[in-house]
């Protein structure tokens, strides 16, 4: 294949190329026309936005070297993901390689089925050239001349769906543009005047129109929400099909999804029918999708220029998060993609998952969006009982917010966002938590916001059942299996027919008999157990009535004395009250008719 033609560069040029699908590694060159004269400073980052652990990128990269004039430039590395090159005279350029094995959406990705990054695994930062045009050339893999390219950088010459020439208009504007390449299935849909792609790699056996509808009426709900100043941007769905994906990670004018084949609706799925897995992608989808306000948009102020290189806190991921958690569902009843009674019940597992944690006493949604970065994204054993998803009891918050505002007359959590998006996520200002308070406080009084602070900074849950039921819904919490199951306060996973603990929840029967994660439980009151046998053999014990335990711990057989106890009702049962006044009140809720 002929070198390609390279255009007028900028002063920051990048190339891009799916070099070796077979050892998954891609080329980069980076040029700088105008190098620091004392040497210029490279940087790879560390973490990327919207995923907030310590990733080191730079350890993927293999090869490294740099030169000016066809001649080699010295580049030492100085740290873990900094290298500074000598000077020199004229334009200077890095040449180097990265390994992209990384089946997720945060990293990069290459085999011969297709290629996938995110700028911020494969381009180097060139300190003090960040607030330069940023070109970025796409180069076509030898290996398939077939192939195209999918990514929402601005096209600086590229044919649409091309290989070519894009540009950002900085570096902080290029780390917002995930890229595909591959043999995808392109659909397009219009919202309002903005055009949404659907690009879609690794399965193409689906029903394309069932997928375009079912999201375009999504989007166009979540449009007309924040109607003012609506966006016209294009914009991005990249779904990467595989076996048993499952992922999502928010851009400014796309998002980078990961799903399971199983999860695209059939090629002959009826229109009456949505299957479970296939709710759960349109979900994902509601939920990136509703990031490119909350987050991309209005966004914590400690997150408008976050430093790369190390942890950038915030205690507002509970909104941020738990906020778009709470509507990605609520979008899709809303949109009519899904009924009132599916929708109940995903709202009911999501309060369920937040009783079930006994965390929820140890840590508030304050912290746990401050810790973010070493407890959420690095659970261990333990992590059920100490920490809280700030996603699932961020929408619990955001459900008791809802309901609260509601209570006065024509206002809801809708009009809140609302406001944030003018005041703030319009006019590119980042928010502070005093910000987010003093929006509720004019909204819905003092009062109200000083009651939401003291629930996200401390471990209370708040009361749902009144509010639900002034919405038409009953909530009640029941023990799970309807309570026929003792219980044992461990959960664990089944692995070659064995059961294997994964957590011992606190204050438990388990946890008092001594049992650990990574225990293999082998009998109960002298009888075998096994992954076929172990809810018969559960619901033949007795609460209150100890009986004996044998299990391996650590390869020692060891024998306790079980406990069970009567299950806590940690269940959520949501279920529509009768009558026409009811009716109205989940319609004003749920149909949300002042969209």
């Amino acid at each position: 294949m002929p070198a390609p033609t390279l255009l007028p560069l900028t002063a920051m040029h990048y190339t891009i190329k799916p070099l070796s699908p077979d050892a998954h590694l891609f080329e980069i060159t980076c040029r700088v026309s105008t190098p620091n004269t004392a040497g210029q400073r490279f940087s790879l980052p560390t973490w990327i936005p919207g995923s907030y652990l310590i990733r080191e990128f730079s350890r993927h990269i293999v090869r490294i070297r740099a030169e000016a004039a066809s001649k080699p430039v010295a580049l030492t590395k100085q740290d873990k993901a900094t290298w500074q090159a000598a000077p020199c005279k004229g334009t200077l350029t890095l040449i180097y390689q990265v390994y992209a094995y990384d089946v997720s959406v945060r990293g990069a990705y290459l085999d011969r089925q297709r290629a996938f990054f995110n700028a911020s695994s494969v381009f180097l930062r060139a300190h003090g050239q960040e607030d330069a045009p940023q070109q970025v050339e796409l180069l076509p893999p030898d290996f398939a001349p077939d192939w195209r390219a999918a990514t929402s950088l601005a096209r600086a010459g590229a044919a649409p769906w091309g290989f070519g020439m894009y540009q950002a208009k900085n570096y902080a504007d290029l780390l917002d543009h995930p890229v595909e390449m591959g043999r995808f299935t392109h659909m397009e849909f219009t919202v309002g005047s903005a055009a949404h792609h659907l690009i879609v790699t690794g399965d193409t056996a689906f029903r394309r129109e069932r997928l375009c509808r079912d999201l375009a009426r999504v989007c166009a709900g979540q449009m007309a929400l924040f109607a003012q100043p609506r966006l016209a941007d294009p914009y991005l769905f990249l779904l990467a099909v595989t076996d048993t994906g499952y992922g999502g990670l928010e851009h400014r004018n796309a998002s980078a999804l990961l799903a399971a084949c199983d999860d695209l609706p059939a090629p002959h799925l009826a229109d009456e029918e949505t299957p479970e897995n296939y709710v759960q992608l349109l979900g994902l989808c509601s939920h990136e999708y509703f990031h490119r306000w909350n987050v991309k948009r209005i966004r914590p102020a400690e997150l408008a220029a976050p430093d790369d290189q190390r942890e950038t806190y915030s205690r507002l991921l509970w909104f941020f998060e738990g906020v778009t958690s709470y509507y990605d569902d609520l979008c899709l009843v809303r949109a009519g993609v899904i009924d009132e009674k599916r929708y109940l019940g995903l709202l009911a597992k999501t309060l369920s998952q937040v009783r079930n944690t006994p965390g929820r006493a140890a840590q508030s949604l304050a912290e746990s969006s401050f810790d973010a970065w070493i407890k959420y994204y690095r659970p261990d054993e333990n992590s059920p009982n100490t920490g809280v998803s700030y996603y699932h009891k961020g929408a619990w918050v955001a459900l008791w917010l809802d309901l609260r505002l509601r209570r006065k007359k024509g206002v809801c959590l809708d009009d809140l966002l609302r406001r944030l998006w003018r005041d703030y996520g319009s006019m590119d200002k980042g928010l502070t938590e005093a910000d987010i308070y003093a929006a509720v406080a004019a909204l819905g009084g003092d009062a109200l916001a000083r009651t939401l602070r003291a629930a996200v900074e401390g471990t209370h849950d708040l009361p749902l059942e009144r509010l639900l039921t002034r919405a038409g819904v009953k909530l009640v919490w029941q023990a799970e299996n309807d309570g026929k199951t003792p219980w044992l306060g461990l959960r664990h996973t089944l692995a070659e027919g064995k059961i294997r603990i994964r957590h011992v929840l606190a204050a438990s029967p388990a946890e008092r008999a001594g049992l650990a994660a990574g225990d293999t439980l082998l009998a109960l009151a002298g009888r075998e157990v096994t992954a076929q046998n172990l809810e018969s053999r559960l619901t033949r014990l007795t609460v209150d009535t100890p009986v004996e335990c044998h299990y391996f711990h650590r390869g020692l057989l060891c024998a306790t004395t079980l406990t069970p106890q009567h299950p806590p009702a940690n269940t959520a049962l949501l279920t529509p009250l009768p009558g026409k006044s009811a009716r109205e009140k989940r319609q004003e809720w749920l149909g949300a008719r002042r969209l």
